[in-house]
């Protein structure tokens, strides 16, 4: 058996030796040159859940998403993919510079708090004083009908510490909501982006506000009077609101950290279209009676 194996390798060693020239310089090919197979293999993610993309994929996808999120602005997915495609190369390194450049802010990346309905501990702001942050807070989120758990995970943002950023962005967002008293309805969402983009400088903020098109008249009407002067005012005045470390103002009032941070809040537009609402219902009532009438 043994003779049978050694003349075996014996065999195919002066088969090897016989390879014309061309085939052995085929065989030699990859190692020769720039291009191999191995080129095409994404190379491994940098954190868990992240998905590395070539330019040409984070275009298609900027491209696809936001059109996609313009025609049905309810596609939390499609926005989310949307901001992480366009974040780099430069805005969401804005952004964590502006967090570097603060004490607040560089404690926020070192600690990588998460927001969710457990690290807050809902139950217990339910039970702070009226005027609270975060009593404010999950008076919003209860009346809304919203859970700070919904918020997509990071995926498309090659680095790790600016993906956290885009992560602290997205589930802060509820807090800005809570600090301005927008609704989450389309038009309070569009007045709300338009304030984080004046403040951040995110692209997706900022392609969000033409969603203002898809409004009725009157609410385009109003955006343009009332909601967008007001959100480009304070946007710019503002601090940096990533930099505020939520977790440590719960027990503030939040009349006093809108102060500090030069966040002064729009006319209630709940109020606004409760009025509208009944002011037509009494206009059909009284059309409806002046009808009877004839």
């Amino acid at each position: 058996m043994e003779v049978t194996l050694r003349r075996t390798a014996a065999a195919i060693a002066r088969n090897n030796n016989g390879l014309r020239p061309a085939a052995a310089a085929l065989t030699a090919a990859p190692s020769s040159r720039h291009f191999s197979l191995s080129s095409l293999t994404r190379p491994p993610p940098n954190y868990p859940g992240h998905v590395p993309l070539t330019r040409i994929e984070k275009a298609a996808l900027a491209i696809g998403s936001g059109l996609m999120s313009l025609r049905d602005p309810r596609r939390g997915d499609l926005i989310a993919a949307f901001a992480e495609a366009t974040a780099t190369p430069y805005f969401i390194y804005r952004l964590r510079d502006a967090m570097l450049a603060s004490p607040t802010g560089r404690r926020i990346l070192r600690d990588r708090p998460r927001i969710t309905s457990t690290s807050l501990n809902l139950p217990h702001l339910r039970s702070l004083p009226p005027g609270s942050v975060g009593r404010t807070y999950v008076a919003w989120l209860d009346r809304e009908g919203v859970s700070p758990d919904t918020r997509s995970a990071v995926r498309y943002i090659d680095d790790a510490e600016c993906a956290y950023v885009m992560q602290r962005y997205r589930e802060c967002h509820d807090f800005y909501h809570a600090l301005t008293g927008l609704p989450v309805v389309r038009e309070g969402e569009v007045a709300l982006k338009a304030f984080e983009f004046a403040n951040t400088l995110l692209p997706m903020t900022g392609l969000s506000v033409f969603a203002a098109a898809t409004l009725k008249r009157s609410e385009r009407k109003r955006f343009g009077d009332i909601y967008l002067p007001w959100a480009l005012r304070n946007g710019l005045r503002a601090a940096e609101v990533i930099n505020v470390y939520w977790e440590e103002q719960l027990e503030r009032d939040v009349g006093e950290l809108r102060r500090e941070l030069g966040v002064e809040p729009p006319p209630d537009l709940r109020d606004i279209r409760k009025r509208e609402r009944e002011e037509r219902r009494r206009r059909k009532e009284e059309q409806a009676a002046r009808d009877g009438g004839v």
